[in-house]
């Protein structure tokens, strides 16, 4: 299924409608303020297990990360931060970040292993927030990549609902999407690490 959602006024009702399927164990592809992401409730392993399966990756040692729709969120899932990893968080936020945090004991137990990190994204586009905040928790994150050797993303919902129309439960249209991932920024110790440079420029 491929809906329509404008970014500027997302429609209420389509919203209900991808936030019920997400809830019934559905797996959607989302407009962010990068690429397109691929993503379910976080709460639901069958459909976390469906997308790893996908992907060819174990879950727990995958590099998956969680959207969320606030910064009330990063209490939930990661363990206390640093008043200045904090504030340079909260500077960058909503945006084109993905932030490696410590993970607290929320995280659901098959993300973990033994890896104990979490990948944290606010992006700065009102679908995919307007969603998360609808569901009332995080959903899970990872891009959709393109087969073709030059461009690493695909980035017409038309063509992806083409690619994964049959797979996936629905495909929202926002638009044409970027090309470029998120900056992704390791802050598990108490100085920031830059790990991809993204879309995202450090200041």
């Amino acid at each position: 299924m491929l809906v329509k959602i404008y970014e500027e006024n997302p429609n209420f009702r389509e919203v209900a409608k991808v936030v019920e399927i997400l809830k019934n164990g559905g797996i959607i592809i989302y407009p962010t303020d990068t690429v397109y992401g691929i993503g379910c409730d976080i709460t639901n392993s069958k459909a976390v297990e469906k997308i790893a399966r996908y992907k060819n990756i174990q879950v727990e040692k995958s590099n998956m990360s969680f959207i969320c729709s606030d910064l009330s969120h990063l209490a939930d899932f990661t363990r206390p931060i640093p008043n200045n990893i904090f504030k340079l968080i909260k500077s960058y936020l909503p945006g084109p970040f993905t932030f490696i945090l410590n993970a607290s004991s929320n995280v659901p137990k098959y993300f973990k292993g033994k890896k104990k990190t979490v990948g944290i994204r606010i992006p700065d586009n009102e679908i995919i927030l307007e969603i998360v905040r609808q569901l009332g928790n995080p959903i899970l994150s990872t891009s959709v990549h393109d087969e073709d050797e030059i461009l690493e993303y695909t980035t017409d919902p038309e063509l992806i609902h083409e690619k994964f129309g049959d797979w996936v439960d629905v495909v929202i249209d926002g638009g044409f999407g970027g090309n470029i991932p998120s900056t992704v920024i390791d802050c598990t110790d108490n100085e920031p690490v830059l790990i991809r440079q993204g879309k995202g420029e450090l200041k």
